[in-house]
């Protein structure tokens, strides 16, 4: 595979065009588009919206989308689920799942998407879904978007190309992308197959979280954040374009590629951001710091400080707090935990939780290490260590998680998780 080429930063503002001179200079919408391509915004966020928030961009394409989404058709893809997904199943409990099936060697990425988790409203744009994907096929000719919400990416195993109206994306296990919701795409495997967690959030776009006392040369750095060069298809074939519009589904059929974007300029399109960039801080001295100083992207709400869904990573570090229980603590929390692991061993769950595996932990439902990590951790040699390598994943909200009629039917579902903990012996004394 060629290797791609990206331009770096995130928020910024980008012009890339992929046949010289199809990017008009000066203005955004010309009398005749140079190449006789149509001028396009696509547009983020209110046009009334503060600066700092403003997200669009201008594409020139070959076809104007408006030819894209007509006679359109109600299709079913059953095990996608859109908040409010509301069911009978209790979410006062912990619950954590083995590694997820492989539903069907025959699958795309779009077959292959199956919902763990659902929150919020998507019409209202609160809230989020968190799904698993997996897929042994490329998306031929078929092309998806979502105007419901962005999707973030986060494979565990196997590389995908993603292919995009504003350009391509190449991400593998230690990457993540988001796709903006109303930015076409398509999927094909880099590898034999694939398999991952998307989180779909409904709310505001992710973005980089207020850094505070912390400063800005911790966590995420903007440079790191990788966005598409152009890149236009011309194909003349037929297409099936799926759209997700509350929770539904259609399709229709048109007899080119959408993906004919020749020039874009904007601050709004996909990304990608290699996991192990992220630097975080840490305790020095004693005692276990908040896990908000982890928090990778956050989609923020109405209310300062409380988040529609952080982006949370855990990667390996080193250990050097004094007279400290190193691991997280036992808690319970007003925000609602729904987390994954892509690789290594998460230092609070000694057993149990592996790669492509899944645990909720729902508002004020206590969780904490299990009783093998807490007796490790309670008397081991309090020396300067650096962890194993690992990186584990964790979707907060506001809102609590639902869990949809598929994940609860799983086998994978653990049903002796909350016996994690009946091995802490009463110490009181």
């Amino acid at each position: 595979m060629t290797e791609l080429l990206y331009q770096s930063g995130f928020g910024n503002h980008f012009q890339t065009e992929a046949l010289a001179g199809s990017l008009p200079r000066g203005q955004n919408s010309p009398q005749k588009g140079n190449h006789g391509l149509y001028t396009e915004q696509l547009s983020g966020s209110a046009f009334t919206a503060p600066r700092e928030e403003q997200r669009r961009s201008w594409l020139y394409r070959i076809r104007p989308s408006v030819q894209h989404l007509k006679n359109l058709v109600e299709t079913n893809l059953d095990l996608i689920k859109t908040g409010p997904d509301i069911s009978n199943f209790s979410i006062a409990s912990p619950l954590r799942w083995d590694p997820f099936p492989q539903i069907s060697d025959r699958s795309d990425w779009l077959s292959g998407l199956s919902t763990i988790a659902t929150n919020g409203n998507a019409a209202l744009q609160l809230g989020g879904a968190v799904h698993h994907y997996v897929a042994a096929l490329s998306m031929v000719d078929t092309v998806f978007v979502n105007t419901d919400g962005e999707l973030m990416f986060v494979p565990y195993e196997g590389a995908l190309l993603i292919k995009s109206e504003m350009g391509d994306l190449e991400v593998s296990p230690g990457d993540l992308a988001v796709i903006p919701r109303g930015v076409k795409f398509s999927v094909d495997l880099a590898t034999s197959h694939t398999r991952g967690y998307v989180c779909e959030n409904y709310g505001e776009a992710f973005r980089l979280p207020e850094s505070g006392l912390m400063g800005i040369n911790t966590n995420a750095s903007a440079r790191d954040f990788e966005f598409p060069v152009a890149s236009f298809d011309n194909t003349e074939r037929p297409t099936r374009i799926v759209t997700k519009m509350n929770g539904k589904f259609f399709e229709t059929e048109i007899p080119h590629s959408p993906l004919d974007v020749v020039a874009w300029h904007g601050n709004l399109a996909p990304y990608r951001y290699e996991l192990r960039n992220f630097s975080a801080i840490g305790p020095t001295v004693f005692d276990h710091p908040d896990p908000s100083i982890w928090t990778l992207l956050s989609s923020p709400s109405e209310k300062i400080g409380t988040a529609n869904i952080d982006f949370i990573l855990f990667r390996e570090q080193w250990r050097v707090a004094e007279n400290t229980f190193r691991p997280p603590w036992f808690h319970s929390n007003v925000m609602s935990e729904l987390m994954g692991l892509i690789e290594g061993i998460y230092d609070a769950k000694a057993q149990g939780f592996r790669p492509g595996g899944v645990s909720l932990h729902n508002s004020f439902v206590p969780h904490g290490p299990d009783s093998e990590a807490f007796q490790k951790a309670s008397n081991s040699e309090l020396k300067p260590e650096k962890g194993h390598n690992s990186l584990a994943v964790m979707w907060e909200s506001r809102y609590r998680w639902q869990p949809t009629t598929w994940a609860m039917g799983l086998t994978e579902l653990q049903p002796d998780y909350s016996e994690r903990w009946s091995g802490l012996p009463k110490k009181f004394i």
